[in-house]
């Protein structure tokens, strides 16, 4: 029998690649983002605990100072991880719409592959039945 050879085999084995890449980028960019917000976390968490201690610090004047400088710093802290955050979803979803893109693409192709393995065996069957009408018209002849 035939073998089913599909002559753009290699184009398929490389979407296959590139949406395997696209997947590692997407979950890179997500490990990313909870990474980034965690960081967010945390500096709340600080800048919480120094608010917390500012209340609780009514008597001495200095101390109340550094802890509002503290308070300041952790907001200045919190902006700029809140940007960072921001970008890391920004990143997150363009490795999103990336792996999509590849993974349509990879489909496609897949798609294709299974409509010329059809032809493959519909020109096989034809093939297969012309020889029949071929032997029985032969032993037709011959008897």
């Amino acid at each position: 029998m035939a073998k089913f050879t599909y002559r753009m085999q290699n184009i398929l084995d490389i979407k296959i690649k590139l949406e395997n890449q696209a997947k590692i980028a997407y979950a890179t960019a997500s490990r990313q983002l909870a990474e980034e917000q965690e960081k967010l976390r945390e500096i709340l968490m600080r800048r919480a605990g120094y608010e917390r201690k500012s209340k609780e610090l009514v008597n001495g004047t200095l101390e109340i100072r550094e802890c509002k400088r503290a308070i300041d710093v952790m907001k200045s802290l919190q902006r700029a991880q809140m940007m960072k955050v921001h970008a890391a979803e920004k990143t997150l979803e363009m490795a999103r719409i990336e792996l999509n893109r590849v993974m349509v693409e990879r489909k496609t192709h897949e798609k294709l592959r299974e409509r010329a393995f059809e032809e493959f065996k519909q020109e096989i069957a034809q093939a297969e039945s012309k020889e029949i009408d071929e032997l029985v018209s032969y032993n037709y002849h011959e008897g």
